[in-house]
């Protein structure tokens, strides 16, 4: 390369940065502190952490399975939504007492679309139970099973357009990603206060202990001392770096298969015609509980009559 050409790409202008990276950048300042802009070089230090976390969080997005039809036939069609709820019934009540699907339905752009889409999430749970099951052409009672249900079924982010729907639930990943590194902040600044109020506290007792009392001033300064350190800007900015680039502790997606069959009790893989195989995804975040997640359709209509049912059960309640 001569010398002219090195001069010309020096004085090239730099490239337009990224409008996603922009505004994570923004975020991140807004929601973990605003000190960490005072840290040196935070936009070029951040660049590739959290390029690497939104990558990971479109990533856990595209593998969301769906997007499902929940709706009443679905109930009797597919064994996931079967899976899903003791009732078909039990799919209106979610629609009608869901207040995200209440605040979408004023929206009038919602009724330029016959169908939306939401993220549902529902905890897996399991109990023991006496039950009926058959074995070869014989049918035996009260046998003992683990049953599979499902509760807390709730819809995330109602969105008529997929593609919105999804660069949401991107944003809200990275927002939770920022959350758990925000409560590691406030922890370490609970624990900064806590140690100098012991400071203060030994500091005005009496001197009745000497040498020993001596050590614990000095234990306890040195530990406040790096504490304090952690929360300047600096090494503040380093440790969220570190953690953006390894989010999966704190969010991740993780694929899980159970054999049922239609009255939910946990079977072998191919232990008979009505035992089927659901395959869905669970993601834990910082408080570490599992939850499926799954991408659904949802009919326009269906929800609309179920949102004014449970409004009529509600009103009938208040009356009685």
């Amino acid at each position: 390369m001569n010398l002219f050409s090195t001069v010309t790409d020096f004085l090239k202008p730099a490239p337009p940065p990224d409008p996603r990276l922009a505004d994570a950048l923004v975020r991140v300042a807004e929601r973990v502190d605003p000190m960490l802009r005072a840290a040196s070089h935070f936009d070029r230090r951040l660049a590739a952490p959290l390029t690497h976390a939104l990558g990971y969080c479109a990533g856990l997005v595209d593998a969301l399975p769906g997007p499902i039809v929940v709706e009443r036939q679905a109930f009797a069609t597919d064994p996931l939504v079967h899976a899903l709820f003791a009732t078909a019934d039990d799919i209106e009540q979610m629609l009608g007492r869901s207040q995200a699907v209440r605040d979408f339905l004023t929206d009038p752009a919602c009724w330029h679309e016959d169908h939306f889409h939401a993220l549902l999430v529902a905890r897996r749970q399991e109990k023991q139970q006496l039950g009926m099951t058959r074995r070869g052409d014989l049918i035996e009672n009260d046998v003992p099973q683990r049953v599979l249900f499902f509760s807390g079924q709730t819809l995330v982010e109602p969105r008529c357009d997929l593609g919105d729907l999804r660069q949401c639930l991107r944003d809200r990943a990275l927002e939770s990603l920022l959350r758990t590194f925000q409560e590691h902040l406030d922890a370490l600044r609970h624990e900064r206060d806590d140690l100098r109020a012991d400071l203060k506290t030994l500091r005005s007792a009496p001197n009745r202990e000497g040498e020993v009392r001596s050590r614990r001033l000095i234990d306890l300064d040195a530990h406040l001392r790096q504490v304090a350190e952690t929360l300047m800007p600096d090494p503040l900015l380093a440790a969220l770096g570190d953690f953006l680039m390894k989010p999966e502790p704190a969010l991740r997606l993780t694929p899980f298969s159970i054999s049922v069959d239609r009255l939910g009790a946990i079977r072998e893989p191919g232990d008979d015609a009505s035992v089927q195989t659901l395959h869905f995804p669970e993601f834990s975040t910082r408080d570490q509980r599992l939850h499926l997640a799954m991408l659904v359709r949802i009919r326009r209509d269906e929800a609309s009559e179920a949102v004014a049912a449970v409004r009529d059960q509600q009103h009938r309640f208040m009356l009685i």
